[in-house]
């Protein structure tokens, strides 16, 4: 059974990698929307466009389930998608503000993400309900998307994923996460929320600048921990 995943570029692969470690015998498909990155600044109506054409896609490759591994085409879509094609299973992501602010012990959480991500339904609601005596601190990272796919410029998929196993070559961009990060600690955050797929890219160079005053919080294996639950209903 293949499984599909996209996003609006190269940052869902750490999603594909997660998933690959827990069911390394399934076929995947993945599509890097690169031509149309990023999505965060894009209208909703042109994020669902460009989400339902990647579906389309992934359909065609025989796909029976799809991950939309994209934080900001979760926000916008992924309702749409349900409702459109409801025979298949999709699993999509919302940032963690719900561990984070559980686990947070001086009430203060930072949250990394793009625009269409805050603006959406599902960080919200999540933060409204879990995060009531927490104070979020919201942080639109966009030029984390841009520097992250410039690094992997001209990679396929196969290549990308070889090269997350060595970060170093994203170590250049410490003063770039340095600008974004530094804020947070000095308000008092003790949880840093990666909440777009590119970030997870930067985890590493993240935890760099933390140096441990912070924890960073990755969602990238509990999506792929998700993703095998559906797929484990879906076979006979």
């Amino acid at each position: 059974m293949k499984v599909g995943f996209f996003d609006s570029g190269i940052g869902g692969t750490c999603i594909l990698r997660a998933f690959k470690k827990l069911c390394p015998n399934e076929e995947t498909v993945y599509i890097a929307d690169s031509k149309n990155c990023p999505y965060g600044n894009k209208p909703t109506e042109e994020i669902i466009r460009l989400s339902e054409a990647n579906v389309k896609k992934l359909l065609k490759k025989n796909c029976k389930m799809i991950v939309v591994a994209c934080n900001t085409a979760t926000a916008a879509a992924i309702d749409y998608l349900r409702a459109k094609y409801p025979e298949i299973p999709f699993v999509g992501l919302e940032p963690a503000v719900k561990p984070a602010a559980l686990r947070s012990k001086t009430g203060v959480v930072g949250v990394l993400a793009t625009a269409g991500t805050f603006h959406g339904r599902l960080y919200n609601e999540t933060k409204a309900k879990f995060a009531k005596n927490v104070t979020v601190l919201a942080v639109q990272a966009d030029e984390f998307v841009t520097e992250v796919e410039k690094a992997y410029r001209g990679l396929g998929v196969l290549e990308v994923l070889e090269k997350l196993e060595d970060l170093e070559h994203l170590v250049r961009l410490e003063p770039v996460v340095r600008r974004r990060i530094e804020p947070l600690l000095k308000a008092g955050a003790d949880k840093i929320v990666l909440g777009c797929t590119h970030f997870p890219h930067l985890k590493s160079v993240i935890e760099k600048v933390c140096a441990g005053r912070a924890e960073v919080i990755d969602p990238s294996d509990a999506v792929a921990r998700q993703a095998k639950r559906v797929l484990e209903r879906m076979k006979p």
